[in-house]
C-alpha cells in the first residue's frame, strides 16, 4: 500500500475540506507514493515523538496537532521546530495532521466524548464551524461530573470555573469542546447548558462565563490525546494488513505534583 491510498481512505472519513478555515490539515512532509508498512499515531509531533517514530521504523506519523502551523520562513537545524521537520524527512518519514476536521466531522473526536459521558439529543455547539457538542445527561451535581471527568480522562486534578459555592448545582445538559474551546462558551449559553467542559479556559473568560450563569469544567488541553485510539482503530479497519502503532511519548507540557 503507498502512503496516499490509505490517505485516501482515511479522507473518505475524514475530509480535509472539514477543518476550520485556514487550519493547516493534510500531508505537511513526505512523499505520498511511498511504500507504507507501518503507521505512528500521535496527539503532538515533538522530539521525542521524532524518536519513537524512528525506533518504530514507521513510514508515516499521523498526528492531530500540526507540525507546521505557520508557514516557514526558513529550514534548517537552528530552529528547534524547524528541525524536527528536518529529522522526519531525512528519516524518510511523512507526517499527515488531521486537525480540527476529525471535531468537526461526525464520528470524530468530539463526538466521541458525548459516548463518553452518554450524552443524549446531541446537537452541534457551534453551528459555523462545526465545533463542539452539546447534550443532556442524567441529572449529576458539578462535583460528581467533575469526579466523572477526572476518571474518564485519568486525571488527577482538573480545574473548576466556579466561585466554588455551588458544587452541588445540578448538571443536566453539557457542552463539550476539545482543546481549546473557551471562545465558544456564549454558544453554550445560547443553547442552554448547565456547564461547559473545555480546556485553557481563560481567567477573564471566566469570569465572563460565570456573569451569564454557566459554569466550566477545565481539564486542559491534553484530553485530546483521546485522538490517538479513536484514529489508530480506524485506521486498522481501513488497512489491516498495516502495523499501526499509538504512540506513548510523554507529550503533555504540563506535570501535577
Amino acid at each position: 500500500m503507498k502512503i496516499s491510498e490509505l490517505l485516501a481512505k482515511y479522507e473518505t472519513f475524514c475530509p480535509k475540506e472539514l477543518a476550520v478555515a485556514g487550519d493547516p490539515v493534510g500531508l505537511q512532509v513526505g512523499n505520498p507514493h511511498q511504500n507504507l508498512s507501518k503507521v505512528l499515531v500521535t496527539l503532538d509531533i515533538r522530539e521525542q515523538t521524532v524518536q519513537e517514530a524512528k525506533a518504530l521504523g514507521v513510514e508515516l506519523i499521523i498526528a492531530k496537532h500540526p507540525l507546521i502551523f505557520r508557514p516557514l520562513s526558513a529550514l534548517t537545524s537552528l530552529d528547534k521546530q524547524q528541525k524536527l521537520v528536518l529529522d522526519l524527512a531525512a528519516a524518510g518519514i511523512a507526517v499527515y495532521t488531521s486537525h480540527t476536521n476529525i471535531d468537526v466531522v461526525n464520528g470524530g473526536l468530539n463526538d466521541y466524548f458525548c459516548q463518553l459521558f452518554n450524552l443524549s439529543d446531541v446537537e452541534i455547539l457551534d453551528d459555523d464551524e462545526g465545533v463542539g457538542r452539546i447534550g443532556n445527561l442524567a441529572p449529576t451535581s458539578l462535583l460528581a461530573l467533575s469526579e466523572q471527568v477526572k476518571q474518564v480522562f485519568g486525571l488527577k486534578h482538573l480545574r473548576l470555573v466556579t466561585y466554588e459555592h455551588d458544587l452541588n448545582q445540578k448538571i443536566s445538559r453539557l457542552a463539550l469542546c476539545g482543546g481549546s474551546g473557551g471562545k465558544f462558551w456564549e454558544k453554550a449559553v445560547e443553547k442552554g447548558a448547565d456547564a461547559y467542559l473545555t480546556g485553557d479556559i481563560y481567567y477573564h473568560v471566566g469570569h465572563d462565563m460565570l456573569s451569564a450563569g454557566l459554569v466550566g469544567i477545565d481539564p486542559g488541553h491534553y484530553i485530546e490525546q483521546a485522538f490517538i485510539p479513536l484514529v489508530a482503530n480506524k485506521l486498522r479497519d481501513f488497512a489491516p494488513s498495516l502495523t499501526i502503532f499509538e504512540s506513548q511519548a510523554a507529550t503533555n507540557p504540563f506535570y501535577d505534583i
